[in-house]
């Protein structure tokens, strides 16, 4: 059975400069059976309800600005997969989380840059779950749980984000051994309660966790580790580092 899998997927420039973080997650999917399709939950969905992306053949969408042309011209041209999508829909509402299809929806580099490393080919069907990010970890852990059978069924669960993400405070000359010490004490804490499998503290980690507000001014990019954690097994590091200080690339493996 697969797991389910929390990344870090740091700049969009990962897809041309992927540092530590790519052999990482090349290494992880040569290591994993091949999965007959991939849902991700992306920090940069962000949305009021649950929707599920539901288009056959979903645009590459280079939703950021001021980086080389190069990675512009980047694409994932994966196929949608409006069947699983359907069955997202039906098993989230099926637990009580109403959700509906959005056949519009792009991949967002939340998705499309750690895929682009992991399954370099793009050929393995890929469908976006939104995320509703005023609603707090409890909801995330919800949605994995209600849909933690789809591993059973060859689908890989990723949530896409960053164990840190404070972009006023990175230094963007930093090398990868330069760790910023109040990042690296909230990354810490993190991994600690998730191996001790602490769901009060973590779903309470804006209060406990030291530097919590510093380290997720808002917390879009920490709720995907919610939906990992609550659709997999076990706990375990498949990656750990930091780039420009403070931006965490932690990748996580649950089950």
């Amino acid at each position: 059975m697969l797991p389910s899998l929390f990344i870090s997927h740091g700049s969009p420039m990962l897809a041309l400069e992927p540092g530590d973080s790519g052999p990482a997650l090349a290494r992880l999917a040569a290591q994993l059976p091949r999965p007959r399709a991939i849902l991700v939950v992306s920090a940069h969905w962000e949305s009021p309800d649950l929707r599920v992306s539901a288009h056959p053949h979903p645009e590459t969408w280079h939703d950021f600005g001021g980086f080389p042309a190069a990675l512009f011209a980047v694409q994932y041209p994966a196929p949608g997969h409006p069947g699983l999508a359907a069955q997202i829909v039906q098993l989230l509402t099926a637990n009580g989380l109403p959700a509906r299809l959005d056949e519009q929806r792009p991949f967002d580099h939340g998705t499309w840059v750690p895929l682009s490393l992991m399954y370099p080919q793009a050929d393995i069907p890929v469908v976006q779950l939104s995320l509703p990010s005023q609603q707090g970890p409890a909801l995330q852990t919800r949605i994995g749980q209600a849909l933690a059978s789809l591993r059973e069924q060859g689908v890989l669960l990723i949530g896409s984000g960053s164990i840190t993400h404070n972009l006023r405070e990175l230094d963007w000359h930093a090398g990868p051994e330069s760790v910023t010490p109040w990042a690296q004490a909230f990354r810490d804490w993190m991994i600690d309660k998730l191996a001790s499998d602490d769901q009060a503290a973590l779903h309470d980690y804006r209060r406990q966790a030291p530097h919590a507000v510093r380290s997720h001014p808002s917390d879009e990019h920490l709720l995907p580790l919610y939906f990992a954690r609550g659709a997999g097994g076990a706990f375990s590091l498949a990656h750990q580092g930091f780039t420009m200080g403070a931006l965490g690339m932690d990748i996580y493996r649950f089950g």
